[in-house]
């Protein structure tokens, strides 16, 4: 009775096993939809602006359309990519969170045997378990600039900077001027947006071990 007892004690009680492996599940689920929904979001934004960029293109034939025309579209794009930029940070997060919730039960799996925690070792998990995750390859700065917000951002950052300069432009400043500003608000929004996210991310995404977060990439 004793042995039998020990044997139930060890094996893992079979509603939790279910619970776990359909939580499983529904992590890997919710990976694929922030991809998913980070693409089409990005897509979103770059057709608009390509739209923009060809409607623009007729507008320049008329100089009174096109001073006009530009100073619509181009603060609506700005705002678009502003507000696609913040979306992608936060679903870069909610991807984050779901593959440390799948570390946390692959930690539980390892505690099934020997040849479990042989097949679930941590060194040959994703992150935040394995050591050789591809975004951190030449470091963590490479990652953050290479995340697909911070490619938005970037774009976003030269539409703001070309709309300084036009701006500028009609305003009567010398074409130096005009660059000078321009690029400096370019420059400034970069900045900006980078700080911003990684501030978002180690923020919102605790890490697996409880300190902040290495980045990764959607």
């Amino acid at each position: 009775m004793a042995v039998s007892d020990e044997k139930n004690a060890r094996e893992p009680n079979p509603a939790l096993m279910s619970a776990i492996t359909t939580e499983h599940f529904v992590m890997q689920a919710a990976i694929g939809t922030t991809i998913s929904e980070a693409g089409s979001r990005a897509t979103i934004y770059v057709m608009a602006l390509s739209s923009s960029l060809v409607a623009m293109g007729f507008a320049a034939n008329s100089t009174l359309a096109f001073l006009p025309f530009v100073a619509t579209v181009l603060p609506v794009i700005f705002l678009l990519g502003v507000l696609t930029t913040l979306r992608m940070v936060d679903i870069a997060v909610e991807n984050m969170q779901a593959h440390i919730a799948i570390a946390r039960i692959r930690s539980f799996y390892r505690s099934l045997g020997p040849q479990a925690e042989a097949c679930f070792a941590a060194e040959r998990g994703r992150w935040p378990e394995g050591r050789a995750e591809p975004a951190l390859r030449i470091g963590a700065l490479a990652g953050y600039l290479t995340t697909a917000a911070m490619m938005i951002a970037t774009v976003n950052a030269m539409v703001a900077g070309a709309g300084i300069i036009l701006m500028s432009r009609w305003m009567g400043i010398g074409i130096v001027g005009a660059l000078t500003i321009g690029i400096a608000v370019a420059i400034a929004l970069f900045a900006l947006f980078f700080v911003y996210q990684q501030w978002r991310i180690r923020e919102l995404a605790p890490s697996y071990d409880g300190s902040p977060p290495t980045r990764r990439e959607t």
